[in-house]
């Protein structure tokens, strides 16, 4: 046993932390707050669900750490986070019944490690970067793409596993726990060579630009692949995250005849999927240089959430709808609600809805009816779709820790008088 050194304060703190969270967890409402998310991603459920993702309001919305070690703070940090939701927001985040770690586990595509140069906000807040690209002419540069490198620290994990259970594993269970696998891959490409000579790219070397999309697609699936050889992919069908601010919660995984025996395969599990990146393509581009490998990626999977911020209705027709195994697609700000309602209606894909951060993220006050225009639109043009309502890239209250709050209330006041 790795026992942790940690001041006598310090270890009362945690297990106090501990204690509350395991009562949140097993509060009456967690449970029936579980079992409408389970129904709702069986598409099954009848009220829109909603959640208010906190990690960049952490600043604001949490109290004071006072743990004194870094040991100690960590782990403060992880129980208060888990409880937030529940304490100032009120929206439909369970609160967990374990303390998660996931596997100490790395993929550097093509072996090259990219570099960033931070920038800080006025909270001193590294969120800003600007990426420092390999690539500079893809012809001349697609010599640099070697080899991908898969790690994975095993003995690391189990370590670090230990040392929270020694602290306070027999009040809070300590779980192996995984997301999500995500496949980015435009983002693969930007991170590259940047926005313009992704862009170029395309028209100049055409054939180059297949070449490295083939072996971006083929690296992330071969460490897919290599996790799952590994033992190192975990189920993902509970309250584990599936990016984008939303939770695994499923009964149609890990599918049916599986049993713990099999192991876990990647038909087993959530992957998430987005391209912003190609919001300045036409649709045709898009269908010609990117959606065979997502598609590709896909087809390993048991079940599919897709997009972030990009708009998807232009590429919903030809392409997004006919991913294998879709079953959320992400509605954000920039999308036509109703386009998108229209073709969703009686789906068996989510309609997850990202209002505009603005009416939260800027402004002291909340403008209570502007905002209740703006979620009623959404109400309007999701009838007959499942809705899930998720907030997302808030960075700012201005002061006012209220707001999340009173957004979720007046969500479900409209719930209550308008959803059908």
């Amino acid at each position: 046993m790795n026992k942790a050194i940690l001041p006598a304060e310090d270890r009362r703190r945690l297990r106090e932390l501990a204690k509350k969270q395991l009562e949140y967890s097993m509060l009456p409402e967690m449970k029936e707050r579980e079992e409408r998310w389970y129904r709702h991603n069986d598409l099954k459920g009848e009220i829109p669900m909603i959640h208010f993702e906190t990690w960049p309001l952490e600043g604001e919305l949490l109290p004071e750490l006072k743990c004194e070690t870094d040991l100690g703070r960590y782990i403060e940090h992880v129980l208060l986070s888990n409880m937030l939701n529940h304490e100032k927001i009120g929206d439909d985040k369970v609160v967990p019944g374990t303390f998660d770690i996931g596997w100490n586990r790395s993929m550097t595509l093509f072996g090259i490690e990219i570099s960033r140069e931070h920038s800080k906000d006025s909270m001193g807040r590294e969120l800003g970067y600007h990426t420092l690209h390999p690539i500079k002419d893809l012809r001349n540069d697609i010599e640099l793409l070697k080899p991908s490198v898969y790690t994975a620290d095993k003995e690391a994990t189990l370590e670090w596993k230990e040392t929270v259970e020694d602290i306070l594993g027999d009040i809070l269970p300590v779980r192996l726990a995984m997301g999500s696998p995500s496949a980015s891959l435009s983002q693969c490409v930007v991170h590259l060579m940047g926005m313009e000579a992704m862009i170029y790219s395309m028209i100049d070397y055409p054939n180059e630009f297949h070449v490295l999309m083939d072996r971006i697609t083929n690296d992330h699936i071969e460490y897919f692949r290599w996790l799952e050889d590994e033992s190192l992919l975990l189920l993902n069908n509970g309250s584990n995250l599936v990016q984008q601010g939303s939770f695994g919660y499923t009964r149609d995984l890990p599918g049916e005849g599986w049993s713990p025996e099999k192991g876990i395969s990647l038909e087993n599990l959530w992957l998430y999927m987005d391209s912003q990146e190609t919001v300045s393509i036409s649709p045709a581009m898009f269908g010609e240089f990117f959606f065979p490998y997502y598609k590709k990626i896909a087809e390993n999977f048991g079940l599919l959430s897709y997009g972030c911020c990009e708009p998807v209705h232009g590429i919903w027709d030809k392409y997004i709808s006919t991913m294998p195994n879709l079953r959320k697609v992400s509605i954000s700000a920039w999308c036509d609600e109703k386009h998108m309602g229209e073709a969703l209606k009686g789906s068996k894909v989510i309609y997850q809805r990202k209002p505009s951060p603005n009416f939260i993220g800027v402004g002291k006050e909340l403008d209570e009816a502007a905002f209740s225009e703006h979620i009623l639109k959404t109400l309007k043009c999701a009838q007959g779709c499942k809705l899930e309502i998720t907030f997302r890239d808030i960075y700012t209250l201005e002061g006012n820790t209220d707001k999340p709050r009173r957004a979720v209330e007046i969500i479900r006041e409209l719930i209550d008088r308008h959803w059908k």
